[in-house]
């Protein structure tokens, strides 16, 4: 699927893995973070105009609202860029959401595309059955000014989805396994290719999620076939036409992973790699102080639904923060529609306005020495969200909503 996509923009027949390629770009995206060093290369160019504004998204969402002067002056550029060249999709506060939920949801990206982002998470839009990947800020600055850019052709490794999910097994349990399976650098600038007839199993949210971590095992990118779900979806959502790829038949991979749902227990990836996973049983007691649901993985709405399901009637622990971010403000009204909202701050939660905040150790739940959290972001490196000696745990929302409320990692079955 990749190499089809990849060749069609390129103006190629077909392309082999290794080949060096310039393709046109349907999207280019950045973020308060990215976006000002991005800016700031463009005006190098002899060229400043944008090659398109109705292809450039430029989301606030990492320190928004702004944590402190340089956030604000960051933010400050950027809104300045976006207003003098017109961008068409510009989001900030009051409008904005997770740059990675935000984009399926309002349509911008969609089937067949391909999409450059500065922000490594960028793979998440595969699995709209699209090619994305993260680019640095000087590329995005290219691809601003030229509408393309320029990649080695990746090969593929083939992940066979197969049975029927469990209750409380979702998209982020998938992904978490198969890196525990093959480890962080596993899938080295290769594309993940997700099929098997599992995939009906998945829904947009686990697909979402699963393609968002594809980079987490090295990947280059992390793609789904199109299929019902995926029109389901895209259909009266995409603001533009768009163009369904399938892998032919005969296509070369250079491995190929099985996993099946039906075997899948809810996972967590411990300090301080994702590849570090234990399933919930194989998990001690051990005692939390923080607990963050949300992020570009896991801050949709059937992550806010299931975590609320969890917490309805119960408390949070004593001693345990819990910090809940829907990814949307659309996701966010809804959750007050549905009493959702209710139910967390009922619990002893707080709720969040979008942003990405403490996933990337920005704000609003730094965690200090010592200090463990359950995190359904997707990286738990070395002082990734806080102090260097801070611990932190990826798991599903279910996985994090249980241990809220127990104060240790917990299965959420045994709530």
């Amino acid at each position: 699927m990749t190499q089809k996509i990849l060749a069609a923009h390129a103006g190629l027949e077909s392309v082999t893995a290794g080949q060096l390629i310039e393709a046109k770009l349907d999207m280019v995206l950045g973020n308060d973070v990215t976006s000002p060093v991005a800016i700031n290369e463009m005006n190098k160019f002899d060229k400043k105009t944008v090659f398109d504004k109705t292809r450039i998204s430029l989301v606030m969402d990492h320190f928004t609202p702004n944590k402190d002067i340089q956030s604000a002056e960051n933010c400050k550029q950027v809104r300045q860029f976006a207003k003098s060249h017109g961008i068409t999709h510009y989001f900030d506060v009051g409008n904005m959401g997770i740059e990675h939920a935000l984009l399926p949801e309002q349509g911008i990206v969609t089937c067949g595309d391909c999409i450059i982002g500065a922000d490594s998470h960028t793979c998440t839009y595969g699995a709209l059955g699209a090619f994305s990947t993260g680019v640095g800020s000087t590329d995005m600055a290219a691809g601003m000014v030229t509408g393309k850019a320029w990649f080695k052709v990746p090969s593929a490794i083939k992940v066979v989805i197969t049975g029927k999910k469990a209750p409380y097994i979702s998209g982020k349990d998938v992904i978490l396994n198969l890196i525990g399976k093959i480890g962080v650098d596993g899938a080295l600038y290769k594309s993940l290719e997700f099929t098997g007839d599992g995939i009906s199993e998945l829904s947009m949210d686990d697909r979402l999620c699963i393609s968002n971590m594809a980079i987490e095992c090295g990947a280059k990118n992390g793609i789904f076939p199109v299929d019902d779900i995926t029109l389901e979806y895209v259909n009266g959502r995409s603001e533009r036409e768009y163009t369904v790829y399938e892998a032919d038949d005969d296509a070369e991979y250079d491995s190929e992973i099985t996993i099946d749902l039906s075997a899948l227990r809810p996972t967590v990836a411990f300090p301080h790699l994702p590849e570090n996973t234990k399933t919930i049983d194989e998990v001690p007691e051990i005692k939390i102080d923080q607990v963050v649901i949300g992020s570009c993985t896991n801050g949709r709405m059937e992550d806010m639904r299931i975590a609320a399901e969890i917490m309805k009637g119960k408390k949070v622990a004593e001693g345990v923060r819990a910090i809940i971010i829907p990814a949307t403000q659309s996701i966010y009204l809804q959750c007050v529609k549905e009493g959702i909202v209710e139910v967390f701050i009922n619990a002893g939660a707080i709720v969040s306005t979008p942003t990405c905040g403490p996933c990337l150790g920005g704000h609003m739940g730094i965690l200090a020495s010592g200090e463990k959290a359950v995190s359904t972001s997707n990286r738990n490196f070395v002082g990734r969200m806080g102090h260097t000696k801070s611990e932190i745990y990826l798991a599903s929302p279910a996985v994090a909503a249980a241990s809220a409320v127990k104060g240790y990692i917990a299965d959420p079955a045994k709530i």
